[in-house]
């Protein structure tokens, strides 16, 4: 089984496209508009920005939380600082013998999404 797509709300169209091209650093895939959809591909996961959708808590794997939220200063709101979650000793829950490191932000329709990181140790 494959996730194909995650919706998450958005308000403002045009508003949440410009903060996801700045945090993916890719523009958008695809608009209907109406009704009011925008899409992002993410390595083969659509992420559907959507009027009608209920907010969605997202996380989304980035090379460096630190230079993601650094990216995102100014136009966001830190929610939770990067930091530390746990260190990976094998790999049922992430790559074994790395880190993993979170942070929380919210996106300018008010969705809290959450950047993942695995470091080597």
């Amino acid at each position: 089984m494959h996730l194909v797509q995650v919706a998450q709300h958005a308000d403002d169209l045009d508003r949440a496209a410009d903060f996801y091209t700045v945090l993916l650093g890719a523009p958008p895939t695809a608009r209907f508009d109406p009704p009011g959809l925008v899409f992002f591909d993410l390595e083969g996961t659509r992420l559907m920005l959507d009027r009608a959708a209920p907010s969605s808590l997202i996380y989304l794997r980035v090379e460096n939380v630190h230079e993601a939220v650094d990216r995102l200063a100014g136009v966001t709101d830190v929610v939770v600082p990067p930091h530390q979650i746990l260190t990976h000793e094998d790999d049922r829950l992430g790559p074994a013998g790395h880190e993993e490191w979170q942070a929380f932000v919210r996106d300018t329709e008010g969705n809290t999404i959450a950047l993942v990181a695995f470091p080597r140790r």
